[in-house]
């Protein structure tokens, strides 16, 4: 079974995320069949914390993968900032 969850890298107490769509059988830090984006959530002023592919979600959805509820969170979380985004450069 294929999901899509949360793979943590980085050192001791500065984590940092990858997203990827991996086989349920593997480590979570192991191998993944694709990485989908990534999570910081520790950011500095001029860095992204969060960037998602949406098509590559809705491609390994439609091949029948599982989010995870982290990952169902984030996806809401950069949909409403990217709403107001676009709102503000108008």
């Amino acid at each position: 079974m294929v999901k899509i969850r949360l793979a943590r890298h980085g050192t001791k107490k500065k984590p940092f995320y990858q997203i990827v769509a991996t086989d349920s059988r593997f480590p979570r830090n192991g191998r993944f069949l694709e990485k989908i984006g990534f999570f910081n959530p520790i950011v500095s002023k001029h860095t992204k914390y969060l960037e998602i592919n949406h098509a590559k979600i809705d491609y390994w959805v439609k091949k029948g993968a599982i989010i995870s509820s982290r990952i169902l969170f984030l996806i809401k979380k950069n949909k409403k900032t990217n709403n107001t985004n676009e709102l503000n450069k108008k």
